[in-house]
């Protein structure tokens, strides 16, 4: 039976397997932004295939996000309760399956029921991943890992909007959900044949509702988990507020062309891999908290030069979307570190923590991306300010937790 921490066939030394479990988890974190960002240049095409109006076809997104943000859930329970390998190797089934079925699709309905069904099904390898990756590795390992994943996640919001680009000018808009099937399906061959089962069986959790129930109350009504997750969304949250107002920041406040987005994602995911990397490098000598506060250093300076720079200057390429680099530096240097912290929490139940965070962190990405962005993608300013204010909120958040870490040894 293999154990949490050494299972047999990933240590340490062996440095293949390590890469592998790597490329893994991390392609599992792609498939999010790869379904939403791939087909929204098919939106024309999808309306005129399938006879619908634009708001439907906008709804088959909303749908999928609706779907993703519900089972974000559920995901690590089962995972808790199952193991992490079979909720994987299921989760990337149906998604198989749903892709397909959303590429031939017929209707309009037809296409928003699949599009709901790979919604269900999309966390399922990032959530259980973070478990995973925790179960088999500790301390200084566990933060490398972490930031490894980091750094493949960072390229999927950049390349997904151009590969669609690509799709879109050479293929029907089937081509792009006949993409994300194969994309999962060679996920799923691979985790197959290499994922390794991190959780032991006398280690599982009971999925009936009474003891569920008390586990999500045990996390709920822990504080340091909120604190840890409020810093997490927050810090987060500042750079989504740029994403979700791309649309308007960079066609009206930049004035650049349709095809040009690459000035504002090329250069942040830059800055996260960037972070990705120092984090990784920074895991034995500084260790997490220390690694930490040096991220928030980087995303303090950030904000500033944002907010003088947007103050001072009209906003104008590079030097408007600079201070977005630098933030998502810092913001990659503190994340892996603190998911880990989140994690350890509750070392028992590591899949519903994993859960708890990612639902509430999609929960306020959702708030900025309805509200928020659409009243500050105006103006530069605006977003600077917005982008320190949310910052502010993640800081707080990670103050919070280490006066109560404090306190608690202390006590």
């Amino acid at each position: 039976m293999q154990t949490p921490d050494k299972p047999s066939g990933v240590t340490e030394g062996n440095r293949h397997r390590v890469l592998l479990l790597t490329l893994l988890l991390g392609g599992y974190t792609m498939l999010g932004p790869f379904s939403i960002s791939t087909y929204m240049p098919f939106f024309p095409e999808l309306a005129e295939g399938l006879a619908a109006s634009p708001d439907a076809v906008q709804q088959s997104l909303s749908a999928y996000l609706a779907a993703f943000g519900f089972m974000l859930l559920f995901h690590g329970p089962l995972s808790d309760a199952f193991g992490r390998r079979p909720v994987i190797l299921i989760g990337l089934l149906v998604f198989v399956v749903a892709s397909f079925g959303a590429a031939l699709s017929t209707s309009i309905e037809v296409l928003v029921a699949f599009r709901v069904l790979q919604g269900l099904s999309a966390g399922a390898g990032s959530i259980a991943g973070r478990a995973v990756a925790r179960d088999l590795f500790e301390g200084a390992q566990a933060q490398r890992l972490f930031s490894h994943i980091t750094m493949i996640f960072a390229i999927a919001p950049a390349v997904a909007p151009v590969f669609g680009g690509w799709l879109h000018q050479a293929f029907p808009w089937q081509s792009v959900f006949t993409f994300l099937a194969v994309f999962a399906l060679i996920q799923l061959i691979a985790s197959y044949f290499f994922l390794p089962e991190s959780l032991a069986r006398d280690q599982r959790d009971s999925l009936r509702p009474a003891g569920l129930i008390k586990r999500y109350l045990s996390v709920g009504r822990n504080a340091r988990f909120w604190l840890l997750t409020l810093a997490l969304s927050g810090n987060f949250a500042a750079f989504f507020l740029y994403i979700a107002a791309a649309p308007e920041f960079v066609r009206t406040t930049l004035g650049l062309g349709p095809n040009q987005f690459g000035w504002l994602f090329i250069p942040a995911m830059s800055g996260v891999m960037l972070g990705a990397f120092l984090s990784g490098r920074a895991a034995k000598r500084f260790g997490p908290q220390r690694t930490v506060r040096m991220g928030y250093a980087v995303m303090a300076v950030a904000v500033a030069l944002s907010v003088g720079y947007n103050l001072t200057q009209p906003p104008n390429v590079p030097w408007a979307i600079a201070p977005i680099a630098i933030y998502t530096t810092g913001m990659a240097m503190a994340t892996p570190s603190i998911t880990l912290l989140t994690l350890d929490l509750f070392s028992s139940m590591r899949g519903l923590v994993s859960s708890m965070q990612g639902f509430a962190q999609t929960m306020l990405m959702t708030i900025v991306s309805a509200f928020l962005a659409p009243a500050l993608a105006g103006s530069g300013a605006a977003l600077a300010w917005g982008n320190l204010g949310l910052m502010v909120v993640g800081a707080a958040g990670w103050i919070a937790y280490e006066f109560a870490k404090r306190r608690q040894e202390r006590a």
